[in-house]
């Protein structure tokens, strides 16, 4: 193969050298959108050379309207089918069939000649959003819906590409730019709620000598602060996979990554609670530079007499920011426990990654 391409480069030179002339020669009247959005190391912009080895390659996801679709998409399929090249800037455009023992994986796969098995993929606008989030984009956006949503699976609709927008595929993707103000509230109530209910048991747990089971708390708090802190910079966070690599991006990523870094490093509880106390002080200064709430103190102290130095006691940072909701029905779930987002409850895969859960979850915020 030839050097690497990164993903949404091939992808709109794709579109452009050996789609676009393939409907413009053979369906010149078709109103379309084309893009490059959804699942994918590419969409993210982290693609290296070893992502080519799955769910990788020269593909576009095509758009048509829900009647063109329904005419047309048999004939345009096969039109790609046959007419495609089979290698494309150096990389096959046949892919294997999706292997349902592994995720339904489609790989990269060498012919000699047509037909090829392409990935322009069809879709209606609708039917692509049912299928990534199990929304109608029909439909208005409840609070319930935005927490139901996995950040991952928005960041990876917002990201990525259009290559050419001929029947509102942008107007559907802005919808998801980022969470309404007070659901964005909620959220980083909730944040700070999940650092309160275990940033005292770090050191509790170092005093008892287990050191296995303080450094596993230290992780999960590092965790709590780096999505404290992409909610507070306004970014969805993306899988675990790609958690760190986005995190670096993020303003406070500089001053930050040698704190959390030094957390995940020391090998005694007390060397943890001292960088800790830092992260906490940290994000705590950023908080107060949002500015959506009164300026809290920043300083972290004792938990209650103990001698474990945590932020909540000092700041209530949740329930100040829980203060100043005002969407009724955030207000309603917010004046019970801050259970957070479909995100800041679970880090199952499959709760993550499959839509068909998000109906039953939703019945959590009813």
């Amino acid at each position: 193969m030839s050097d690497f391409i990164p993903g949404l480069r091939l992808g709109r030179l794709c579109y452009l050298e050996a789609v676009k002339p393939v409907l413009d020669t053979r369906f010149p009247d078709l109103q379309f959108s084309a893009a490059l959005i959804g699942s994918g190391s590419e969409i993210l912009g982290f693609d290296t050379e070893m992502s080519t080895d799955h769910h990788w390659g020269p593909r576009v996801l095509l758009f048509l309207t829900d009647e063109d679709y329904q005419h047309y998409h048999q004939s345009i399929h096969e039109a790609f089918r046959n007419e495609l090249p089979v290698r494309f800037h150096g990389y096959p455009t046949n892919f294997t069939l999706p292997n349902p023992a592994d995720n339904n994986v489609q790989l990269l796969q060498e012919v000699q000649g047509g037909p090829v098995n392409h990935r322009v993929d069809l879709y209606t606008i609708r039917g692509f959003f049912l299928n990534e989030l199990d929304f109608d984009i029909d439909e208005s956006i409840a609070p319930a819906d935005w927490l139901t949503f996995p950040a991952q699976k928005l960041r990876s609709i917002i990201r990525g590409a259009v290559y050419h927008d001929g029947i509102g595929l942008q107007a559907a993707r802005d919808r998801f730019d980022y969470y309404p103000h007070d659901v964005w509230l909620y959220l980083l109530a909730s944040g700070w709620n999940r650092i309160g209910q275990e940033e005292h048991l770090m050191g509790r747990a170092g005093m008892v000598d287990d050191e296995i089971g303080s450094a596993m708390i230290a992780s999960r708090l590092v965790r709590d602060v780096m999505n404290l802190c992409f909610l507070m910079e306004k970014q969805y966070a993306p899988y675990a996979k790609w958690f760190g690599t986005a995190f670096k991006e993020l303003k406070c990523a500089a001053d930050l990554l040698p704190i959390l870094k030094g957390v995940l490093l020391a090998e005694a509880w007390q060397e943890r609670e001292k960088h800790l106390a830092t992260a906490y002080e940290y994000i705590a200064e950023m908080h107060n530079r949002l500015g959506i709430t009164k300026t809290l103190p920043i300083k972290v102290s004792n938990f209650f007499g103990r001698p474990f130095l945590v932020m909540h006691i000092v700041g209530s940072f949740a329930d100040h920011i829980r203060a100043r909701i005002r969407e009724p029905e955030l207000i309603r779930m917010a004046a019970g426990k801050l259970i957070g987002s479909i995100d800041q409850i679970s880090d199952n895969t499959d709760i993550l990654s499959d839509p068909r859960w998000r109906m039953t979850l939703r019945r959590l915020y009813e």
